[in-house]
């Protein structure tokens, strides 16, 4: 029995050097989103002790939530149109900008207009990422890469809450918006420089109809958790009204997108059943994990 003699090749290895290279910068994106959702957890108390406004403290979160959550499927529709890398570094920069003015508030409202900045762009780096890996991965290595980012998630649960502590006690609770500015440098400078997608784009008008009626249903819904037996009583006119008016939004925004030619949600996607079972465990995934990592630090 013989065995083929090892051939070095430089193309491909420096092909596989330039692959880890933008998946590294990848990873490091994704750690910007993922380590923003658990590092502000352990400051908390001390945030409402410094600035006021402990009944506004659910807000912290959700303006971040509420933003990354309604503008997620734009920016993936806005990068099908006009191209990944660019959509991506706009997310990241959006995300510093976003980080810095956090840092830099003064009271509980400029803090919660400045999560809901950073959460704008939070939407874009957790969907651009995954479609640049699905440009740049064939389909039957893509799960072996997912991985990979998974991991991310799971390394920023453990480290997030452990660094927003030690820089709420040994430096303050600013920092831990101010360190996402340094990575999300790194990250736009070395996506400039080892990102290059050749991916045609067919310039098509945006939905920005079906934009805004998502928008609007997905915000009165979290509103009615967020209010709901708190400033208002479950069964108050206003908690039924927004309800009502969310469902009505959204079941507005599904038979629009089921007749525009260019939806931001296409419909069809529902009719695949991996895509179906996912989207529920990802939504009881969530449900759980954010919960608990506002309050159980407090």
């Amino acid at each position: 029995m013989t065995t083929e003699p090892f051939v070095f090749d430089p193309e491909v290895e420096a092909s596989r050097k330039h692959l880890r290279l933008i998946l590294g910068a990848l990873m490091l994106t994704m750690l910007l989103a993922a380590l923003d959702q658990t590092i502000v957890s352990t400051a908390l108390p001390t945030i409402t002790s410094d600035l006021g406004g402990l009944n506004q403290l659910s807000w912290v979160v959700t303006a971040y939530l509420l933003a990354s959550t309604a503008t997620t499927p734009i920016w993936g529709k806005i990068s099908d149109l006009y191209g990944r890398k660019p959509m991506l570094q706009l997310s990241i920069v959006v995300f510093v900008i976003g980080s810095i003015l956090a840092g830099l508030s003064q009271n509980m409202t400029e803090l919660i207009a400045t999560r809901a900045l950073q959460g704008v762009g939070g939407g874009g780096l957790m969907v651009l990422v995954m479609a640049v890996i699905a440009d740049l991965i064939p389909p039957r290595d893509r799960g072996r890469y997912a991985g990979l980012f998974g991991a991310v998630f799971g390394i920023s649960s453990v480290v997030g809450p452990l660094l927003g502590g030690w820089f709420t006690q040994h430096l303050s609770w600013r920092w831990i918006f101010y360190i996402n500015v340094p990575l999300g440098i790194a990250a736009f400078a070395i996506l400039g420089a080892v990102l290059h997608l050749h991916n045609k784009h067919e310039r098509k008008p945006i939905d920005w109809l079906g934009s805004a009626l998502m928008v609007i249903g997905v915000c009165l819904l979290l509103m009615v958790t967020v209010w709901g037996g708190k400033e208002y009583d479950w069964i108050s006119p206003q908690i039924i009204g927004m309800a009502v008016a969310g469902v009505g939004f959204l079941v507005w925004f599904v038979l629009h997108e089921l007749r525009v030619e260019e939806p931001i949600v296409p419909m069809t996607l529902f009719s695949n059943k991996v895509f179906r079972i996912s989207s529920v465990i990802g939504f009881m995934v969530g449900f759980a994990m954010f919960g608990s990592i506002v309050y159980l630090s407090i």
